[in-house]
């Protein structure tokens, strides 16, 4: 309850997010501000944005609020505000209809731990664009939910399989059982110290999947289930269900927790409800769901694959390690690995250790393959899918599968194909060389330490195995990026004369660039007729400062396909978070006549990019975010729309970035 003067106005406390944090997010800031002023409410916001949280709430303001009101396109915990009335929507409602968003939320239902009919779920509903329904609106939440359990995965994959590889490096030695680490000394230790980090991915992954979806009542349920994904021998299997499983799990417990919390309940049960009812019932429903329905069938299921691949044993090798090297590299250390890979250990036993030679080539091939991939081009991958392909090459080099599985679960449609076939080139390559593997591990170490027959054999199937997965992973990847900046390549040479009368900034001199100067400024030229041919244009007004132009425009058109960047008042703000980026770069255009830049939007005239890389510093973001709010100003509008020289409009926009300074001009 309130502890507010009623004599003072109401206080609202908001809270504002888009995804990748660089604009919006302070638009929509301004603009609740402005519309607060101008109903006479009191507001106070907290931005979540690139440069992290600001103006963050004490335990006082959330005391003394009248309202709520969180317009974000990212998840945002609510329980916090619990009993405070709330309205939840996304981030462009916060920038084009404030008043209406402001008003509403002094009537809305308060947050007592669930949804009611009429207030959207954060979790559930505020990636949803105004466009989007059905469908798009689900993928739209799971691709959510996905990345935020990959990205609290990375660090559990990179840590345990780092130590692992140390521990297997200086204190393993092979033996027939495996790489061996004599269990009293330090190695067996920190080997020991990677499995429980490595026995955390899944759960993790699964646990912060129904997060994505539920908020905070999914976490637990989640990570529970994710670890009965893990455990085989709840339904009779040796291997588990892998990540894939995991995904299951989090995926059906963020779901279902998210029905139960829409269960309407007395206020007197309502506080207990997130903490004990739906981290049990979910729990109950979809462990018992995946032990009885999915588990048990799946393990009846490889056992039957395992026999199969023992009466393969004396029919063509190359099939056998076809077959054996797409099952290794499928699911990276789940029940198609592990089949395939105790397969191979007990034909060793029985004294054929060629099985063996085929996973033991096939391991390795994932992990190598995606450190390769984001290395020949790091511009296509995010910062940290970059340090986990690093990460892969150390894994991968020692057998490590798993090494891979973060950029699989973050782009599962494009690494996973590749996977499986270059595990298989190199699984039936192996069989073709006649490479064995006496012991049950696989990776270069193991060539390395002596326990292979045919050392050169191995590394030629490897090779081409990798440069085979690279290749294919990078071909699905590159069809990805450019489905909606295809047209980059074939109208570039188009662009370069439509706009040859604009001086460019030399790349050799990238580091030393302002962020804006008359370079990135174009003034009534016709840029295109749509919003793709002029975020086109604009990228390639400031190509010398982009590295890999083409993925600066992909970034953009992604962003766009999320959300619009129209904002109103005739202007749009499509912004890139680019590894393409070379230097941060703000280029502005003045356009002769309106363009639509989306469906239901008025004409656009004015045009800002910006880009920035992956890294950039909080320095460029907060100028950046000063800009986002100078744009909702409209004496700033104005002042733009006149201005008759690219140096004005130039000194305009730095005026904006820092009043202080002498604007960039070259």
């Amino acid at each position: 309850m309130s502890t507010s003067d009623t004599s003072k106005p109401p206080l609202i406390l908001a809270i504002t997010a888009c995804p990748t944090g660089i604009a919006h997010t302070y638009m929509a800031a301004e603009n609740l501000e402005a519309a607060a002023a101008e109903l006479g409410y009191r507001i106070k916001i907290e931005t979540h944005g690139s440069i992290g949280v600001e103006g963050t709430f004490s335990a006082k303001d959330i005391d003394e609020a009248d309202a709520i009101v969180i317009g974000a396109d990212t998840v945002i915990a609510k329980d916090r505000f619990h009993g405070k009335r709330l309205a939840a929507t996304g981030v462009d409602e916060a920038i084009k209809h404030p008043k209406e968003l402001l008003t509403r939320s002094l009537s809305a239902a308060k947050w007592e731990g669930k949804t009611s009919s009429k207030e959207p779920q954060a979790a559930e509903d505020n990636e949803r664009s105004a466009s989007a329904t059905g469908f798009q609106a689900l993928g739209q939440t799971l691709y959510k939910a996905l990345m935020n359990g990959v990205s609290h995965m990375i660090p559990f994959v990179v840590t345990g399989g780092l130590l692992i590889a140390v521990a297997l490096s200086i204190g393993g030695t092979p033996t027939p059982e495996g790489l061996a680490i004599p269990e009293d000394s330090f190695w067996n230790t920190l080997n020991e110290l990677g499995g429980l980090a490595f026995s955390l991915m899944v759960p993790v992954l699964s646990g912060f999947i129904a997060v994505g979806i539920a908020d905070r009542p999914g976490l637990a349920p989640g990570l529970i289930t994710g670890l009965i994904a893990t455990t085989g021998s709840l339904y009779g299997s040796e291997a588990g269900a892998g990540f894939l499983g995991g995904i299951v799990t989090g995926i059906l417990s963020g779901y279902v927790a998210l029905g139960i919390k829409k269960i309407p309940v007395n206020k007197y049960i309502a506080p207990i409800w997130p903490i004990i009812v739906i981290p049990i019932f979910t729990t109950l429903i979809v462990g018992l769901i995946f032990i009885y329905f999915v588990g048990a069938p799946v393990a009846g299921a490889f056992e039957a694959l395992t026999e199969y691949l023992a009466g393969m044993e004396g029919s063509s090798v190359i099939v056998l390690g076809l077959v054996i090297g797409a099952m290794i590299a499928f699911d990276m250390g789940g029940p198609f690995n592990k089949t395939a890979f105790l397969f191979g250990g007990g034909m060793i036993a029985a004294g054929n250790a060629a099985p063996m030679g085929m996973a033991a080539t096939a391991i390795a091939v994932p992990p190598l393959a995606v450190g390769v991939a984001t290395l020949v081009r790091r511009a296509w991958f995010n910062k940290a899918e970059k340090d986990a392909g690093i990460a892969a090459l150390f894994m991968g080099f020692f057998g490590i599968t798993e090494g891979a599985i973060p950029l699989a679960a973050a782009r599962p449609l494009q690494v996973i194909p590749a996977n499986v076939i270059g595990g298989a080139v190199a699984g039936a390559l192996a069989g073709a060389f006649g490479v064995k593997d006496h012991v049950m591990h696989g990776g270069p170490i193991v060539a390395m330490l002596g326990a292979v027959d045919n050392v050169i054999g191995f590394f030629a199937a490897l090779l081409i195995g990798v440069v085979v997965c690279a290749s294919v992973m990078l071909l699905l990847i590159g069809f990805t990026q450019n489905r909606k900046s295809q047209s980059w390549s074939e109208n570039k040479s188009e662009q370069n004369a439509a706009h040859e009368s604009h001086v460019t900034v030399p790349e050799a001199s990238a580091q030393d660039q302002p962020l804006l100067s008359v370079e990135t400024v174009s003034l009534d030229r016709n840029l295109g007729n749509s919003r793709e041919e002029t975020i086109q244009a604009l990228v390639q007004l400031v190509s010398g400062r982009m590295s890999d132009p083409s993925a600066v425009v992909h970034a953009a058109l992604e962003r766009e396909s999320k959300h619009s960047t129209g904002v109103g008042h005739g202007v749009a703000i499509p912004h890139a978070r680019s590894a393409g980026v070379a230097t941060p770069t703000l280029a502005f255009s003045r356009l002769p006549k309106g363009i639509t830049w989306a469906e239901g939007e008025e004409p656009t005239t004015m045009v800002f990019l910006i880009a920035v890389p992956d890294d950039a510093g909080k320095q460029h973001l907060k100028l950046l975010s000063k800009l986002a709010r100078a744009i909702m100003k409209e004496d700033f509008r104005a002042r733009l729309e006149s201005a008759t020289t690219k140096e004005e409009a130039v000194s305009i926009i730095s005026s904006a970035l820092n009043p202080a300074s002498t604007p960039a001009e070259k």
